[in-house]
């Protein structure tokens, strides 16, 4: 399947029953199979009038407890930041799918992470975070979407699939498996028209006059975060046993990466790989075990300028020395050129 078309159909196959979004290439499959293939499955499709609309509808189809999607791209994305804050804010279960494209601006339809810092740290306002999942294959797309519905319904918070145009436009075979089951919380707290199990009034909301109970709401969530590291934080530990230097990458960066691995052991040096699959909340630790083995340095690939390199900086702690290679603006990073760029590391580094 194509990799936008991939999402819709693993979304229906979660239960997502509501779609709500505006066509942006490189996403616009995701609408156009969404619109033909969820009314067949009970489900409803609209296109909004902007995407400040569709992530607003998004909102009050969650509030009254439903499994809800969009999709965009980067520009789009920025267009739902408020909303998405709203959501967050109100502790609603949502999927929203970015395809992210060149930025910034208009920018270019080619394939780019440098959506990365709205992702992870926040495009709106406020003190919240989304569960950021980064697939690297059509396949893990797949199993993704699935996943993150049942994220977004265990811990009432918005989950990002944060993809690029190379997922949503490249063809690959999938299979469509059933996923272990999660012990889900029930939605007592979910807008339709009857009070809770409590007898309570059930109301959404994420206004707060008082700076007291805002300060509570803050509290709640925060916690919440970190019941989400200590349990949904995921990675791929990808031959660093005894490697000389450890890459990082995520996305579909990471299978470039892998062939620049495969090229370099063939050249007798030995390379590894660590792939955040969660890339909020970032796997900080294994960055931190992996930086006191035998590698002499860590370089991070990005379709960026230089995002998550942070992050990595941050896991490390100091321990080795972080290096940065990446190409911007819809331009893709080589296997060649990142085996350039480790011979040039490592001649360089003691």
């Amino acid at each position: 399947m194509k990799g936008n078309e991939a999402v819709g159909a693993a979304a229906i196959q979660a239960g997502c029953k509501f779609f709500f979004g505006y066509p942006i290439t490189p996403q616009s499959e995701l609408p156009e199979y969404m619109s033909r293939e969820l009314p067949k499955h009970g489900g409803v499709f609209l296109q909004a009038e902007s995407e400040i609309a569709a992530i607003n509808m998004v909102y009050g189809a969650a509030g009254a407890g439903a499994r809800v999607m969009t999709g965009s791209s980067s520009p789009g994305v920025s267009l739902k930041q408020e909303g998405i804050s709203y959501i967050a804010g109100a502790e609603l279960p949502c999927v929203i799918v970015n395809m992210v494209r060149g930025g910034p601006g208009l920018g270019s339809i080619q394939p780019a992470q440098s959506d990365y810092f709205q992702a992870t740290k926040g495009g709106g306002h406020g003190d919240y975070h989304l569960v950021v999942l980064a697939p690297d294959s059509i396949q893990e797309t797949v199993d993704l979407v699935v996943e993150g519905f049942d994220i977004a319904d265990q811990y009432r918070n918005p989950v990002m699939i944060l993809g690029d145009g190379m997922i949503g436009q490249m063809m690959e075979p999938v299979e469509f498996k059933q996923p272990p089951k999660r012990k889900l919380p029930p939605k007592d707290w979910a807008t339709t028209g009857t009070k809770n199990s409590n007898g309570e009034r059930r109301i959404i909301n994420s206004l707060y006059i008082e700076a007291a109970d805002c300060e509570e709401l803050n509290i709640r969530l925060q916690k919440k975060y970190r019941e989400i590291e200590k349990n949904e934080i995921k990675y791929e530990n990808f031959d660093t046993e005894g490697a000389d230097i450890i890459l990082t990458a995520y996305g579909t960066t990471s299978r470039i990466v892998k062939n620049a691995i495969k090229r370099l052991k063939r050249e007798g040096i030995k390379a590894g790989m660590i792939r955040p699959i969660t890339l909020w909340p970032f796997p900080y630790d294994i960055y931190q075990e992996t930086a006191q083995y035998s590698a002499k340095a860590f370089l991070t690939v990005e379709m960026s300028a230089g995002q998550m390199v942070e992050d990595v900086r941050l896991g490390v702690n100091g321990q080795k020395p972080v290096y940065f290679y990446g190409r911007t603006g819809g331009m893709i990073p080589t296997p060649t050129a990142i085996v350039e760029e480790v011979k040039k590391i490592l001649g360089g580094v003691k």
